[in-house]
């Protein structure tokens, strides 16, 4: 990135501070959401102690929720009709671009009907099969064998060990709509600083 200002001696001392943050340095993503946190307090936005991205807002019945992820804003209410006057308020403060209902964000679906919300990761799962080549595998009826034992003293290192680790982040994700693997991947989790040889053979059992 080249910056508009050039020192006046060649190897000078002098620095430059600057009175607003660039999109692109590490140091704007923070100062984003500081001015969106103040924005938020501002309009009687309470912020979760539980994730620090979550705000919430109660006046007159109204309930209102807001999820921040980097530079895209989720926001829930109870009244649809009342949340394009909360956008506009938004707006003035901030540049919007309003993209309609939610259908996908962080790899989770989104679908309504008339019985509510439904959320799921089918296209994070074809994914994470497609990319570990067992796409067109046969499906098992259940995710780890009952007589399965994890030990960190027997059989061999994995010579690579930077494929399972990212295969059972991938899987740790997943168990948001799959908790029935929830169990077997916690435990493959616990070996990701030295993973065996059969711990990869029981995360590619649990694809």
């Amino acid at each position: 990135m080249s910056l508009p200002f050039r020192f006046n001696k060649q190897g000078d001392s002098k620095v430059c501070k600057l009175h607003k943050s660039i999109y692109g340095l590490k140091q704007a993503s923070r100062q984003w959401f500081a001015k969106f946190y103040s924005a938020l307090i501002e309009f009687g936005f309470i912020q979760s102690k539980a994730d620090y991205t979550l705000f919430t807002r109660t006046l007159k019945g109204l309930f209102i929720a807001l999820l921040v992820y980097v530079d895209d804003i989720v926001v829930a209410v109870d009244n649809s009709t009342k949340v394009s006057k909360f956008i506009q308020l938004l707006n003035d403060r901030f540049k919007l671009k309003d993209l309609g209902q939610l259908k996908y964000f962080l790899s989770l679906e989104i679908a309504r009907n008339e019985f509510g919300i439904s959320v799921c990761q089918r296209k994070y799962a074809l994914e994470v099969l497609e990319d570990t080549g067992m796409l067109a595998s046969k499906p098992v009826h259940f995710p780890m064998e009952h007589n399965v034992k994890f030990s960190k003293d027997s059989s061999q290192f994995l010579d690579d060990p930077t494929s399972y680790r990212r295969l059972v982040r991938r899987l740790l994700y997943l168990t948001i709509s799959k908790p029935d693997i929830s169990f077997v991947v916690q435990a493959l989790s616990q070996f990701m600083d030295k993973p065996r040889v059969p711990y990869l053979a029981v995360a590619t059992r649990v694809l």
